[in-house]
């Protein structure tokens, strides 16, 4: 019965030459194994000599699975003294790399599990180095037994050792720091000690000696490694990555993972420098910066150029390092946002990225069966004489080598296929890195190039890298800009953007990167110049056209309030709590807008969405309002605040520029003074819980500001206080009341706050309803308020959809007027005007002419401040913005968009003074 190795095996390596593989094969002495035998002794002069040596070893090793032979050599490395460790270690070595050797070539072990087995033995010869001569320290009295592992010293793991990808001659990547917390008042004999021990750690694993080597050590991964020592403070490395880290040290930190010394330490290092290798917001710089690397080895090493002989398959063109960059390149554009595709190993992360939508799957299949290939085409380079070389040989013999070892026996075949794998690899990473070809900028008028020529003195291209990149861009923008429908207005927005930019690498990157995004960019400018502009200030939101979900359904209030609270848990301050949530909030807001203008939701969906927006904010934030306050004031008193919706938050109904009409109830349940270290009266505490609320809505930040928020319609106005007991509110509104406020809580709405409270609150508003729903005044009073509103805010210019008879707010208005007679608890414009027909005071016909005026007023409503924040006028808005408008309005051309609305609204407000006659308010 064939061996446990034997039984497994799936290919086997060609002897280059016969008789030395027979030879080597008849002293092993295994009859099922000869074939593999003889075709790796036949071929590799370095594993023949390896089994030579540990010939008696071998034997037994081949009798059981490799794992259980790996697993004895793994756990007969113990604990020994440093003048000791090395033998055993080098002993160790050979026979891993033995006994990887021949599972690799028997196709027994897969890549992964052969890159594995060789990363466990250097996690193992490190950490007993480590131990070892930290311990002849600490005997020397050089080092203090400070009860941490190591006294504190941690080696990380970089490069393909961090990810358990370690090639067959690799050499080991590491950096060593230690916690200078742990040694204060002996730093400077700390750090001498903890040098020693690097370099003496090297010299074990490195050093060539009858034995063999260990590993080749090389620490010049470690912050500024031309001028810094051999093992620095954690302190000193997180400064340097805060003040200088480069792209590339992002990058290298993909794959570090503690492996040897004070774990814990280690990873505490690694948690504290994750904002430094992750950015929050999607790094299209970084494709920028690798590209500029791939070119910088490319040229050094005169790598340039695809072939066989002397190819660097690590470095040249189509090799492994193509597929390393593409894939951590990806990683760091995105990995910041997305925890899931931060895995330090380069097929993990492929598959990820795949996953998550940052590449397709059949891409992400086809590197992976590449990376895979030429990893083990890098490992048969490295077996022939334990070289470390990426290199294929420089003769037509040395290749033939390498085809046989790899079990091909047609020398050409392999050339082509070899060829093939580059050339493929090449292609599908190229275009990552430098996107399409070049692009012949149009022929610009006189007053566009002096437009265009302005450019270079704005700040987004104040920088080399940023005019670097921008001046591959401006081809592609400039004649995506000239198909426009009005390319002098698309241009004019787009320099306003432009200017508006206070840095330009990530955004001119993002686009290079996007050429979706370039197309959006511009719609946006031949558009929505307003829209525009909130980009230039807020060019991060970009981030969320690109990350996965902006084309997706709607969420919901409840997923996004989720999403937000959760953003705020992950700041570590109040400051950044508010910052995440204005980021939160201004990614979804950007997308209602973009939806909107794009025609994938209309007015009436997108004003639905921008109320559950929010309601989701108002929602996540209040408890952090309120347990920032109570860390000084205490819980808040008995059943706490509750959040009142009025006006459109009531209603659910907002547009793009919106503000929030709120109003604060409270119940202290009988408590007279808050409980904190600094304790409040009942009426101030929820008067400054409530002004702290509105500052953090309200207060402009880097992020921007949330909402602007409106409290009048609170009781008693401005002249009221802030927040109001449930039961004054209650007493109020029964006795004290005008009728404007009776009607504005026919749209109010519990938002936030404890949900009994909550119910509370809704049942006072149906009580006060039911009591007011008879009132003889209230034609009259509404009739007068009428009049008032029309001479205080008179309708601006023809496409006036807010103010003025027969518009939103006069509609809004008598739909309250329907609601509160017929003491209906809906608080939507459309329902209570159905109320106002199933209680008989307006007819069926009636209420589509209002609901006509409605429709068409909201859809202009709602367009125009998504174009604008001032008054609309459809000669200024350019062709896009009316095309928009006469889109999402349904007319054909802006005189028939303004007939109609002539048309509509004085219908309406002919049906609106019908029942709220000014006689009736002079009769009142």
């Amino acid at each position: 019965m064939a061996s446990p190795f034997a039984a497994r095996l799936t290919r086997h390596p060609l002897p280059v030459d016969p008789a030395t593989g027979a030879e080597t094969a008849a002293l092993v002495g295994d009859a099922d194994l000869a074939t593999l035998i003889a075709g790796t002794a036949g071929s590799s002069p370095y594993l023949r000599g390896l089994m030579q040596r540990e010939t008696g070893w071998l034997r037994v090793a081949l009798t059981l699975s490799p794992e259980t032979a790996l697993h004895s050599v793994l756990t007969a490395l113990v604990p020994a003294p440093s003048d000791e460790l090395g033998p055993l270690l080098r002993q160790a070595k050979r026979r891993v790399a033995l006994l990887a050797g021949l599972a690799d070539l028997g196709g027994i072990w897969t890549l992964e599990e052969t890159t594995a087995a060789l990363t466990r033995l250097a996690d193992r010869a490190v950490d007993l180095a480590v131990a070892a001569l930290v311990a002849d320290e600490v005997r020397r009295g050089k080092l203090p037994e400070s009860g941490a592992p190591a006294q504190g010293m941690v080696v990380l793991a970089m490069g393909k050792m961090g990810a358990h990808e370690l090639n067959y001659s690799s050499d080991i990547d590491l950096i060593c720091l230690y916690d200078e917390t742990r040694h204060e008042g002996r730093t400077d004999e700390a750090r001498a000690a903890f040098v020693r021990v690097t370099r003496r750690m090297t010299a074990m694993l490195s050093d060539m000696t009858g034995d063999g080597y260990v590993f080749r050590t090389d620490l010049r991964l470690r912050p500024d490694a031309a001028v810094t020592p051999v093992c620095l403070s954690m302190a000193a490395a997180e400064h340097y990555y805060e003040a200088e880290g480069r792209t590339w040290e992002r990058a290298a930190y993909i794959k570090a993972r503690p492996c040897a010394g004070d774990i814990a330490a280690g990873e505490r290092f690694l948690r504290a420098l994750k904002p430094f290798v992750w950015r929050r917001h999607l790094d299209y710089a970084a494709i920028q910066d690798a590209h500029d690397m791939r070119l910088r080895i490319r040229d050094h090493r005169h790598l340039h150029g695809i072939g066989v002989e002397g190819h660097n398959l690590k470095l040249g063109q189509g090799g492994i390092r193509e597929i390393e960059f593409f894939t951590q390149t990806r990683q760091l554009i995105a990995g910041g946002r997305d925890p899931a595709l931060r895995d330090r190993g380069t097929v993990p992360a492929l598959a990820a990225l795949a996953r998550r939508g940052w590449l397709p799957g059949e891409v992400a299949d086809e590197l992976t069966a590449h990376y895979r290939a030429h990893r083990e085409l890098e490992h048969r380079l490295q077996m022939v004489a334990d070289a470390r070389t990426h290199s294929l040989p420089a003769t037509a013999e040395g290749v033939e080598r390498i085809a046989r070892l790899s079990g091909e026996g047609d020398t050409a075949r392999f050339r082509a296929a070899f060829l093939d794998r580059l050339g493929r690899v090449a292609a599908l990473t190229e275009g990552f890195f430098a996107p399409g070809g070049a692009t012949e900028a149009p022929v610009l008028s006189p007053a566009q190039a002096q437009i265009v020529d302005g450019w270079v003195s704005y700040p987004a291209l104040r920088s080399d890298r940023a005019v670097a990149v921008f001046t591959r861009l401006r081809p592609v923008l400039l004649s995506r800009l000239a198909r426009a429908a009005n390319s002098d207005e698309a241009l004019i927005a787009f320099d306003g953007f432009l200017k508006g930019l206070p840095a330009g690498v990530q955004v001119f990157s993002l686009f290079a990167a996007n050429p979706a995004l370039v197309d959006l960019i511009v719609d946006i400018c031949a558009t929505a110049p307003g829209l525009a502009a909130y980009l230039a200030r807020n060019a991060a939101v970009f981030d969320a056209v690109i990350g996965g979900s902006f084309w997706e359904p709607w969420p919901g209030t409840a997923a996004l309030a989720v999403e937000a609270g959760a953003a705020m848990a992950g700041a570590a301050d109040y400051g950044k709590k508010l910052g995440r949530l204005r980021d939160v909030m201004r990614d979804w807001h950007f997308r209602v807008g973009v939806h909107h203008l794009r025609g994938l939701i209309d007015a009436f969906e997108a004003g639905k969405l921008y109320a559950d927006l929010a309601q989701a904010v108002l929602v996540a934030l209040w408890p952090v309002v309120g347990a920032e306050f109570a860390g000084r004031h205490g819980p808040a008193p008995g059943r706490g605040a509750v959040l009142l919706g009025m006006g459109s938050l009531g209603a659910g109904r907002l547009n793009a520029g919106s503000d929030l009409d709120l109003v604060v109830l409270y119940d202290a349940a009988g408590t007279e003074l808050s409980d904190g270290s600094r304790p409040l009266p009942v009426r101030p505490y929820f008067a400054r819980l409530t002004q702290a609320l509105v500052t953090a809505l309200t207060a402009p930040m880097a992020e921007g500001r949330l909402y602007e928020v409106d409290m009048r319609l609170r009781p008693s106005g401005r002249q009221g206080p802030v927040a109001v007991s449930l039961s004054g509110f209650e007493s109020y509104q029964m006795s004290e009341a005008w009728t404007w406020e009776h009607l504005a809580l026919t749209r109010a709405r519990a938002i936030a706050g404890a949900e009994s409270l909550r119910g509370a609150a809704e049942a006072v508003r149906r009580e006060v309803l039911a009591a007011k729903s008879g009132g003889a005044a209230i034609a009259a009073d509404t009739a007068a308020m009428r009049v008032r509103l029309f001479a205080a805010k008179p309708a601006e210019g023809l496409w006036e959809a807010r103010l003025g008879p027969g518009r939103l707010l006069d509609i809004e208005l008598f739909a309250q007027v329907l609601a509160l007679r017929a003491a209906a608890p809906a608080r939507g414009v459309e329902a209570q005007i159905a109320a106002g027909v199933s209680s008989g005071q307006v007819t069926a016909a009636e209420a589509e002419v209002i609901l006509t005026a409605l429709r068409l007023c909201w859809r202009l409503q709602a367009g125009t401040r998504v174009l604008t924040d001032r008054r609309l006028d459809l000669a200024k808005v350019g062709e896009g913005g009316r095309a928009f408008l006469l889109r999402e309005t349904g007319f054909a051309t802006g005189d028939a968009l303004t007939a109609g609305l002539e048309a509509a609204t004085a219908a309406a407000a002919a049906v609106i003074a019908r029942h709220l006659p000014e006689e009736e308010m002079r009769d009142g």
